[in-house]
Order: C-alpha cells, then sequence, then structure tokens
C-alpha cells in the first residue's frame, strides 16, 4: 500500500508516514458514512450536543500529543500549537451552545394550520481543511456538521494527516456512532474524485485558490454544494488618530504570527502619511525580535516554513518589491538555525507599490510590507484593489470612521484595532477570489442544512 511521506520542516527529517487509501478503501469509507449519516439523522439535537462536547473534550486530553504532532507537521512553534488546540475546543463549544436554538424549527403560525421550516441534514459531508491552522479549519466544519445531524469525512492535508485521524479518534472514544467521524488520507486525485462521488452531499474545502478552482471543477458534474475557503491578501489602514504603539505592535503579530502563514494574516499595511515614518521606525525592532528556532522548544516564536518550496517563492517576492524600487529593512531571505530548517527570516519592506507582487498575490510569510497613503479615500480604493478579499482592518480612535470605511470594503470580515482573528459567533466567509459560502456563527448552520417546508392544514 503507498503510503504519505510527511517531513519535518526543522529536522527535515521524516515526520510521520500514513498509509494512502484504495480505491476498495475509499467506496468503504463512503458506504459507512453514507449509513452512518441515515441513522444520525434521527438524533436530537441535545444527543449531538452532549457528543460534540464529549468528542471536544477527549482531544483536549490529548492536547500535548496534538499540539506536538503539529509542530513535527508543519512546524507551527509548539506553544502556539497548543493554543490552537484551546482555539479548536473554544469554538466547538460555541457551536453548542447556538445549536438548539439555530438549529429549531422556523415556525409560522397562520389559523388552520400548522407551517414550518424544518432543517434537515445534508448527509456525508467531505471535509477538507488546511495545513496551517489543521484544527481550527476542521472544526469549523466538523462541530457544525455533527450538530446538524450528519457524518463527516475528513480528508486532512497531506502536510497535517495525523490531525484528521484525531478527530476521528476523539469521536469514537466519546461513543460517537460507528463511523461518524472518519478520517481518510489520499491523493490530491483520489480527493477530486471523492469530490464528484454520488455519496457526499456536501463538500468544504480550505486551501488555496488554485486548490479551489480544482475543488469546483472535481464538484462540477453533479449539484452538489461546495464551500470554499480560499485565503486572503488581507489590508490594514493605520490612520493618523490610531493608537499607535497598540496599533504598531498587532499589526506586526497579524504580519508574523504562525510565519504569516495564515489565511487572514495582514499581507499589505497602508499607513498615513503623517505617522509613515515613525511607524517603519517602530516596527523595526518588532520584527528583529522575533526569535528562529526548533519550533520543539518553548523559546521558539517563528517556526520553519511549512511547504518545502515556498520559501524560495517568498524570497523571489522580496526581489521583485526591490527591482521596482521598494526598500527591504530587515530579513527576506530564505534562511536555517544552525544549518537545520527551511525558514525564512521576519521581514520589513517598505516603499511597496500596488503593482508589486507582495501586494497583488498571497505571500503567505513572515513578512511586514507597508506603504504610505494620503487620505482615507486613496487607503479604500488600495484596500479594495485586489482579487482575494477575505478580511480588512481599520486602526483608528474613530469609530465612525471605521464603520464608514467598513460598509464600502470588499471582504467577509472587517475588524476595528485587531486583526488576524475568528469570533465564532460571527460567519467567517471571503468575497471575490477569497471562496463561496460561510461556516461558523448560527448562519454557519445553513450550509450544513437543507431547509424543508412543511404546511399542514390543522383544521377545515
Amino acid at each position: 500500500m503507498p503510503k504519505l511521506i510527511v517531513d519535518n520542516p526543522f529536522t527535515l527529517e521524516e515526520a510521520c508516514a500514513v498509509d494512502l487509501a484504495d480505491d476498495a478503501e475509499v467506496s468503504s469509507v463512503l458506504d459507512h458514512g453514507r449509513a452512518a449519516a441515515r441513522s444520525f439523522a434521527r438524533t436530537t439535537v441535545g444527543e449531538r450536543m452532549a457528543l460534540v462536547v464529549r468528542a471536544t473534550a477527549a482531544m483536549e486530553a490529548r492536547s500535548e500529543e496534538i499540539a506536538q504532532d503539529i509542530s513535527r507537521m508543519m512546524g507551527k512553534p509548539v506553544a502556539q500549537a497548543r493554543g490552537e488546540v484551546a482555539g479548536m475546543a473554544e469554538r466547538a463549544r460555541h457551536m453548542v451552545s447556538i445549536a438548539e436554538a439555530s438549529l429549531a424549527d422556523i415556525v409560522l403560525p397562520k389559523e388552520g394550520f400548522d407551517r414550518r421550516i424544518v432543517k434537515e441534514p445534508l448527509g456525508l459531508v467531505l471535509d477538507l481543511p488546511a495545513w496551517n491552522y489543521p484544527l481550527l479549519t476542521a472544526i469549523n466544519v466538523v462541530a457544525p456538521a455533527v450538530l446538524a445531524g450528519n457524518a463527516v469525512v475528513v480528508k486532512h492535508s497531506p502536510r497535517s494527516p495525523l490531525c484528521g485521524m484525531h478527530f476521528a479518534r476523539a469521536f469514537a472514544e466519546a461513543g460517537a456512532p460507528e463511523h461518524l467521524v472518519q478520517s481518510l488520507n489520499c491523493d490530491h486525485a483520489t480527493s477530486e474524485r471523492i469530490v464528484g462521488d454520488a455519496r457526499v452531499d456536501h463538500v468544504v474545502y480550505t486551501g488555496s485558490v488554485y486548490g479551489g478552482h480544482r475543488i469546483r471543477q472535481a464538484a462540477s458534474g453533479r449539484f452538489v454544494n461546495v464551500g470554499l475557503e480560499l485565503g486572503g491578501s488581507d489590508p490594514a489602514y493605520v490612520a493618523a488618530d490610531c493608537d499607535f504603539d497598540r496599533t504598531v505592535a498587532n499589526i506586526v503579530d497579524g504580519c508574523i504570527y504562525n510565519a504569516g502563514q495564515s489565511c487572514c494574516a495582514v499581507e499589505r499595511v497602508y499607513v498615513h502619511e503623517s505617522l509613515y515614518a515613525r511607524f517603519i521606525e517602530a516596527c523595526l525592532p518588532l520584527v528583529a525580535a522575533y526569535v528562529q528556532g526548533d519550533p520543539m522548544h518553548e523559546a521558539t516564536t517563528l517556526g520553519p516554513i511549512a511547504q518545502p518550496n515556498h520559501a524560495k517563492e517568498l524570497e523571489d517576492m522580496v526581489r521583485d518589491a526591490e527591482r521596482h524600487g521598494a526598500r527591504l529593512l530587515h530579513g527576506g531571505r530564505a534562511s536555517q538555525v544552525g544549518g537545520r530548517g527551511r525558514f525564512f527570516e521576519p521581514t520589513l519592506v517598505v516603499d511597496v507599490e500596488q503593482r508589486m507582487r507582495l501586494f497583488r498575490e498571497e505571500s503567505f510569510g513572515p513578512i511586514v510590507a507597508i506603504a504610505s497613503v494620503k487620505s482615507d479615500e486613496e487607503a479604500l480604493a488600495k484596500m479594495n484593489d485586489s482579487t482575494l478579499g477575505l478580511t480588512a482592518s481599520v486602526w483608528t480612535s474613530d469609530a465612525d470612521r471605521a464603520r464608514r470605511m467598513a460598509r464600502a470594503l470588499e471582504a467577509g470580515t472587517v475588524y476595528m484595532n485587531r486583526c488576524d482573528s475568528v469570533d465564532p459567533a460571527l460567519p467567517w466567509s471571503g468575497v471575490k477570489d477569497s471562496g463561496a459560502g460561510w461556516s461558523l456563527s448560527s448562519l454557519g448552520f445553513d450550509q450544513l442544512t437543507r431547509p424543508k417546508s412543511l404546511h399542514l392544514r390543522t383544521s377545515w
């Protein structure tokens, strides 16, 4: 049986090896998932809520094991990986807390009739999470899908396959019906065939724009909904009246946390010209303070780059900016620590222009890229000048400015005085090439259920 070998981005040695499913195993997983979904649809919302609570606790009980697996597979500093376990549990419990009200029948009173909209489960949900936040991108689907009465197959990224297995094990330990939450490891071609399989009732993919196009194409032969979260090139605007020190610290963190490998990382920073020089000066020591190293060490704040080819791609983007007139003030190169690992230095690039790749493409690296703007209007125009639209942030002490700009910004989420954050009470969505559909919040259940109208005459 062929195996998937995942390397450790720091040691470059084998992190794990898992068997890749053949066609017979794939068919068995889908058949079992369909059967589990039909049975599970008859359970009550209360029973599902209790199950998700138990499964979440089972994940937390293995927090250290899971965190270390994440660090080995994709290089996230282990302290941050522990934080991801905690964040996963917080999201799951929030979705539990709103499930009963969100999934309740919508009753429409009328004399002599029982009219209601019932929210029925879809059946078998295929979840294709991303490696950069392997627990968070998975739980966004797994928890609400189960709460809505669906079965789930988690086909995790080939960079983080153990995380799908952790979810399947946690639900089994929590007493879930057999095959309710399954983990499947297979190659990309097989994943695309599964997307097109009639036994799958809904698909959710988190990943690149290219990958999103492949998934959409794979599903094009049948009428199945596909949810896509495809990342961003997220802008931040620093207005002249911002809380300066807090703004600098939060934006630098928003650019570099998780080595910038976040779909909602800040990638384009537009600073009002009155603060521009001061802002750059304040950023430099913060960028330089990041500690690259072994992600298993508590002191490490910047881990290695997960994907083998990506450090070179980041170098190319920085060189492009320099050729077109940007100034590199720190970092900008692939590196190693003690001769080990594939790292990219924490980087500060200024005088960046819209035409440069750093502002036209998603960099997905630890880069603070800054440009000067003269006004709110210029900032707004440049923030919207992108094919992507996941999040945007406005840094100001004027809430009216933030509200006004938020209404005009082309993004799924707009922040004031924060960034790179997901609140499970709010829907997570993107516009333009950042995706289609949404997850989390009470609205997230709408993607995982189908409405059925009951129109019953109760008296003549």
